[in-house]
């Protein structure tokens, strides 16, 4: 078994680089051609599950990509950023100097926006994992950069800070997979398409 992972296009925040947890937005036009570009990535193949983020920007990804039918798994959502949602790291420096999200975490922000701890993010991402393992076939998974990188982590049994280790952009994909037949392994990482 194979576990693609697709990150999303680009959206106007995440080109400015702002935190972009529960925010939903479209892509942006280039974000579209790098969800378009993935698509050779999924043709002709088929997938025993295909799960995606609720997010529209992963779903419109999906679509571009030709993944076909999915299941949209709330699990997926991105980091909640809590009262850092659509702020970027510079800007949440000049309050916090040396502030880093895997190291510090978030404050709390609105109703919307509660925010969440990266352990939560975990346990969110071994959720999907179960998922994951339980299907009989190759997988494909459309997210975005911090659960995709937790859930990496969790793939290789390390903690869920350990995604910090995994810089992840837009429109790339990724591949985990097994060396064996048992031993988890990252076959492909950030790689664009």
């Amino acid at each position: 078994m194979n576990v693609i992972l697709l990150r999303h296009g680009e959206t106007e925040w995440s080109r400015a680089g702002r935190h972009t947890g529960r925010t939903d937005l479209p892509l942006a036009p280039h974000g579209e051609e790098e969800a378009r570009a993935l698509s050779r990535l999924v043709a002709d193949r088929s997938f025993a599950l295909v799960l995606v983020s609720p997010a529209q920007r992963a779903r419109r990804t999906a679509e571009l990509a030709g993944a076909g039918p999915y299941e949209v798994d709330p699990n997926l959502w991105e980091w909640d950023y809590g009262g850092y949602e659509g702020i970027s790291t510079a800007d949440i420096r000049e309050s916090r100097p040396g502030w880093y999200v895997w190291r510090d975490g978030v404050v709390p922000g609105d109703e919307a926006h509660p925010g969440e701890t990266v352990e939560h993010v975990g346990e969110r991402a071994d959720k999907v994992l179960a998922r994951i393992r339980s299907a009989d076939g190759d997988v494909l998974v459309v997210a975005h950069a911090h659960i995709l990188r937790v859930l990496a982590a969790r793939w290789l049994s390390l903690p869920a800070d350990h995604g910090r280790h995994l810089r992840l952009d837009t429109g790339t994909y990724s591949v985990l997979g097994y060396e064996h037949d048992d031993e988890p392994v990252l076959l492909r990482w950030n790689a664009p398409a």
